[in-house]
């Protein structure tokens, strides 16, 4: 069989297509949003990101509202924590994943021995047994919280993961997929059952893929996730090794599966999705979490949007360029500027403490489509105001528009 011709593709097509796989060419519902579109964004997605900072919301209720419009949360709990169509686990990093994806990732279950933390391996040697132990609880006794084994946590300041002996074998009797989340506390920790217990049966008692297969599945996966990608952009998505990943691309290339291209301006290989979609536009308005797939590879982001985008959390503030937790703004199909929000809650407030536009913009229409879609996400973290500081140089163009704005709303 003959090697298919390389397409070639114009830059702003392959952003489109890249926009349109990511859920982003379709208008949002104006009829309400409820657990169907939830259903069919999450499948179309197939990684929702999951990140503990809540200084505006939890980054996993975000990129539904980007591409849905206001919609119930509960609606989202209900799928991972009720429902169970949705399952956690480690993919792009933690994230929410369709239930269907779970036999695809039990080769990585199976290697965690491979991937051991140092507190995992201290706990084994320091208690040999206590892992078991804990399984042993939740198998006898049903769920379990971390906070629960009442276990004292070690005096290892300055870093992240200060977890106790408890809370490090729960962990590792998740990666290993003994374990899964039954749902999530108010307070967002983990409630860890028996995976058996949770997922489905028809999930539980499918199969188990051979590795090769499930990440030639991940890979195709991936690619409809992204419409047109590099290799590395489609072993980022779940995070695979560069072999596997190279074999599987290989695989689906010869089926047809996956179409190779070249996009300007790219260098480097591409593949194309043969069922991606091709819009001639993108009408798009939304802010988009840092940890949104259409983002969340930085590369990427720079080669097709032109947008240098870096998250600024664990830069000391005076050293920050654009903002503590800054969402970048797409309009149409591009990223036009971002902003540094906050959601002050004992204020009912929407802080916007900075604004930037990308050069080139037309700054009053980009901040007049800002303004709206800040209203509408204040509305929909049931916030009263949006309050816009004087900091950043689209903030001026912005305060005037959402005054105008709320003139016009009164």
């Amino acid at each position: 069989m003959s090697a298919p011709d390389v397409e070639r593709l114009p830059a702003a097509l392959a952003r489109r297509i890249a926009l349109a796989a990511q859920g982003f060419a379709e208008p949002r519902p104006e009829a309400a949003v409820g657990t169907r579109q939830l259903r069919r964004l999450t499948s179309r997605l197939a990684v929702v990101q999951i990140d503990s900072v809540n200084v505006l919301s939890r980054s996993h209720y975000l990129p539904a509202f980007s591409r849905l419009g206001p919609y119930p949360r509960a609606a989202l709990d209900e799928l991972a924590g009720g429902r169970h169509d949705l399952f956690e686990y480690w993919a792009h990093e933690a994230s929410y994943l369709p239930v269907r994806l779970q036999p695809f990732l039990r080769w990585r279950m199976a290697a965690a021995e491979e991937h051991a933390w140092g507190n995992m391996v201290r706990l084994q040697q320091e208690r040999p047994g206590f892992v078991a132990e804990v399984f042993d609880r939740v198998r006898e006794g049903g769920p379990v919280k971390a906070g629960e084994l009442l276990e004292p946590k070690p005096d290892r300041p300055g870093t992240m993961w200060n977890w106790h002996a408890g809370k490090v074998a729960l962990e590792w009797l998740f990666f290993t997929g003994v374990l899964t989340a039954r749902t999530r506390t108010a307070g967002f920790e983990r409630v860890y059952d028996l995976t058996e217990r949770v997922l489905p049966p028809e999930v539980v008692q499918a199969p188990t893929p051979e590795p090769g297969d499930a990440v030639r599945e991940l890979v195709r996966t991936a690619s409809r996730a992204l419409g047109v990608a590099t290799e590395r952009d489609l072993r980022d998505y779940f995070r695979l090794g560069p072999v596997a990943a190279r074999t599987a691309i290989a695989e689906l290339a010869d089926a047809g599966e996956l179409l190779p291209a070249e996009v300007a301006g790219w260098g480097a290989p591409a593949w194309l999705d043969p069922e991606a979609r091709r819009p001639r536009w993108i009408r798009a308005r939304s802010l988009l979490s840092p940890f949104d797939s259409l983002i969340w590879e930085r590369p990427r982001v720079e080669r097709i949007f032109g947008f240098r985008y870096r998250l600024e959390i664990y830069t000391p503030a005076a050293k920050r360029v654009h903002g503590y937790y800054v969402l970048p703004f797409l309009l149409g199909d591009q990223l036009v500027g971002r902003v540094d929000l906050k959601a002050d809650r004992q204020a009912g407030a929407l802080r916007v403490q900075a604004a930037h536009g990308e050069a080139g913009v037309d700054r009053p229409l980009v901040a007049a489509a800002l303004a709206d879609e800040l209203r509408l996400m204040a509305d929909w973290l049931e916030l009263d105001d949006v309050d816009v500081l004087d900091r950043g140089d689209l903030a001026r163009d912005l305060q005037r528009a959402s005054a105008a704005s709320l003139a016009f709303r009164a």
